[in-house]
């Protein structure tokens, strides 16, 4: 599968078929930010703080997990949307399997059960009858970053196969790098599929529970379009200080990748 992350972000963004799609683009050009924060926080206050008063200026996407928040509420709902707005960042819920309503732009899933969820959720997605119809893209999880991971091979073949055939809603692929190198069948000249790479964490490179980090510059240079990073941000000291070194981060090794292709171009 061919890999865009060479090309900038304002060029994808105007050749990408996808509304959805172009929009994460958009606000990365616009906040020089390719970070995601996983805010995996367990109540509606430390999770609206983060939002509003910590992070939102600094990041592109506000990664939620809906199921971890014990006072979830209308007030969640409200809040969060109201925060992306004023902040101008997109949200996107960590749920694997959701309902499509009106608060999340974006939403993931996995193919362990097979093909069967990605068409449900496309069907609703691009229905007519949808009101926000092209307004609401899918993730696969293509690969994970705990060691001994399965979601490796022909498990990430298939994800690439289902993202081919369901493009009009199927916006990239939760990765640990490009997957340019991975060989899958109907591969499309323009297809641009956005890869999202979690466990970016800046001063380490592992748990006792096996996950796997990567630091920013090493992640945008194996192929992440965005980078998904939680503790490393909003359990430092600092938080907003943190947020700001991985955006500058990210942001120069964002442009040492588009740019690198242009030099050799003229050598």
């Amino acid at each position: 599968m061919a890999s865009k992350s060479h090309l900038t972000y304002s060029a994808r963004a105007s050749q990408h078929k996808q509304p959805v799609v172009k929009k994460p683009f958009e606000l990365a050009e616009t906040k020089k930010s390719n970070v995601i924060i996983s805010a995996d926080l367990t109540n509606t206050s430390d999770l609206l703080n983060l939002a509003d008063q910590g992070l939102g200026p600094y990041i592109a996407l506000f990664k939620t997990h809906i199921d971890i928040v014990a006072d979830f509420s209308d007030v969640t709902v409200r809040g969060l949307k109201a925060f992306s707005q004023k902040h101008n960042f997109m949200i996107f819920e960590d749920r694997k399997f959701v309902d499509i309503g009106n608060t999340v732009d974006v939403v993931n899933a996995s193919l362990l059960a097979g093909n069967g969820i990605v068409e449900a959720l496309a069907r609703t997605g691009i229905a007519e009858t949808f009101e926000f119809k092209n307004k609401r893209g899918l993730l696969l999880l293509a690969e994970r970053t705990t060691k001994g991971s399965l979601a490796t091979g022909s498990y990430t073949q298939f994800c690439i196969e289902s993202a081919r055939k369901h493009q009009d809603f199927v916006i990239g692929f939760v990765a640990t790098r490009a997957l340019s190198n991975v060989q899958a069948s109907n591969t499309a000249s323009d297809e641009d599929f956005v890869v999202f790479t979690t466990g970016v964490n800046r001063a380490t490179k592992g748990d006792p529970l096996g996950q796997q980090y990567q630091t920013p510059e090493a992640a945008v240079g194996r192929g992440a379009d965005f980078i998904i990073s939680g503790r490393g941000i909003y359990a430092a000291d600092d938080p907003v200080e943190a947020v700001k070194l991985y955006q500058k981060e990210g942001w120069e090794a964002y442009l040492k990748q588009v740019q690198e292709p242009q030099v050799q171009a003229q050598i």
